[in-house]
């Protein structure tokens, strides 16, 4: 009979795997403690109606689309001096998104205007900080990736499960960090302190603890030069098939996207003037902790294509409940706990979450199965380019899916906020929906069309 494994020895993993998740876990905090609000601040700085959810959507885009050359370059270099490196730009990203409040002498004004009115003195800091934030955490996730990788001991589904959980933690730390914080000083951009404070702990995380490791799952492997990753890109795009699973894809994360774009908008122009996006966005980190094993023993044995088209059903329906408090008495302002339409925006993202749970974790999966034989590991390190394409395009299509659609025909009230065109509105929440629900149908069409291709068999599914 087997003896179980002392707890001891089951969590047993070196040093390294710690430091780095505690690294992990700083960073995410720095990063979420001011990504529920970037659009608002943005917008409250003068950048206009799109400028902001641009800027944010190329922010997520670099996020997601350079660890394809950062994971490289942290190959070449060392994933210690490039966790340095990242931080170091990190905590100057935040920095300048800050100092045009700071030092700058701006004023954030109660609500955003359609125009711009912000000036060299804002746009330069700002652009500069979008900048190196994207490339300072593209650096992260692959280093700390490629640790768990390397130290895992054998145990690679237990480590992996810990490296997600302290993502999580992460992000629910720095909205809560984020919040007391800004609340207790009644500044919104006193976030941005968080977020630096966080990245110096990281920094210092790295600078004083983590060590390099010291072996590789694959010793003989030789490492990729940046510019056989560029040709590489090249043939992985160059397949019909890949490409066009990018694309099908992408529309998951182009609502995902919405989390940090239209429903920010949405609160703070419609139903509350000082929402705390920072806690109704944690409805996501927490759905994720409390429902990720349940979702698995229930579902896992689901084909891939199957639990990823569910989850894209899930994230577009979860757009369409917030036409309810639309219609509702005393509409989206009237008080139940929250006002009512904050209220419909948490449940929103936590079903989006539910969504996320079905999708994102076998998208690699998935993936694995598009690959040429023995190139399947070229064609994962492109899995989150859908992510990339849905924040790209997401940031300026939900900017004029709300100012346009949704916001047409609006009243601007005394205290400052817009008293929706109910009909309107929901034409903007339907129009959601209905692209979630259509990126669905055309993974289903895709998977259909896969299946009949005779070089290939998409897992989990019959001949």
């Amino acid at each position: 009979m087997d003896q179980p494994i002392p707890l001891r020895e089951k969590y047993a993993f070196p040093a390294t795997f710690w430091n780095a998740n505690v690294t992990e876990l700083f960073e995410r905090a720095a990063y979420y403690s001011m990504a529920s609000f970037i659009v608002i601040y943005l917008g409250r700085l003068g950048l206009g109606d799109y400028w902001p959810s641009t800027l944010n959507g190329v922010l997520w885009f670099l996020v997601f689309f350079l660890p394809i050359l950062s994971g490289t370059i942290a190959d070449q270099i060392g994933f210690r001096k490039s966790l340095l490196l990242a931080c170091v730009l990190l905590v100057v990203g935040y920095f300048l998104m800050g100092y045009p409040v700071w030092f700058g002498g701006q004023i954030l004004a109660l609500q955003a205007a359609r125009e711009v009115t912000a000036g060299p003195g804002v746009m330069v800091p700002v652009a500069a900080a979008i900048l190196l934030i994207g490339v300072g955490g593209s650096f992260v996730k692959p280093c700390i990736a490629g640790t768990v990788q390397r130290t895992h001991l054998g145990k690679a589904t237990l480590a992996f499960a810990i490296f997600y959980t302290v993502i999580n933690i992460g992000s629910v730390f720095g909205r809560l960090a984020a919040f007391v914080v800004r609340t207790k000083l009644g500044r919104l951009d006193t976030i941005f302190t968080v977020s630096m404070v966080a990245a110096v702990l990281a920094f210092l995380t790295v600078l004083l603890r983590y060590r390099d490791p010291e072996s590789t799952p694959d010793p003989g492997r030789p490492r990729r030069t940046v510019s056989e990753v560029l040709m590489g890109m090249v043939k992985v795009l160059g397949s019909g098939r890949f490409a066009l699973f990018l694309l099908v894809s992408s529309g998951f994360y182009f609502i995902y996207n919405q989390v940090y774009n239209v429903l920010p908008l949405y609160v703070k122009k419609t139903v509350e003037l000082s929402p705390a996006m920072d806690l109704y966005t944690m409805a996501n980190p927490i759905t994720i902790v409390l429902f990720q094993l349940l979702i698995t023993r229930l579902f896992g044995k689901l084909p891939p294509i199957k639990s990823i088209i569910i989850g894209t059903v899930i994230i577009g329906l979860a757009m369409l409940i917030n036409v309810a408090p639309l219609f509702m008495a005393g509409g989206v302002t009237v008080q139940v706990w929250l006002p009512l339409g904050s209220l419909f925006v948490v449940m929103t993202v936590a079903l989006i979450a539910f969504g996320e749970l079905f999708a994102a974790s076998r998208l690699y999966e998935y993936i694995g199965s598009l690959a040429p034989r023995g190139q399947e590991g070229l064609f994962l390190g492109y899995a989150n380019l859908p992510m990339a394409i849905g924040s790209l395009v997401g940031g300026p299509a939900g900017a004029w899916l709300f100012h346009r659609v949704m916001c047409a025909g609006a009243l601007r009230q005394p205290n400052g906020l817009l008293r929706l065109d109910p009909r309107a509105a929901a034409t903007g929440w339907i129009i959601l929906t209905l692209f979630g629900l259509g990126s669905a149908l055309s993974l289903w069409f895709y998977n259909r069309w896969l299946r009949r291709q005779p070089d290939l068999k998409p897992p989990g599914e019959a001949p």
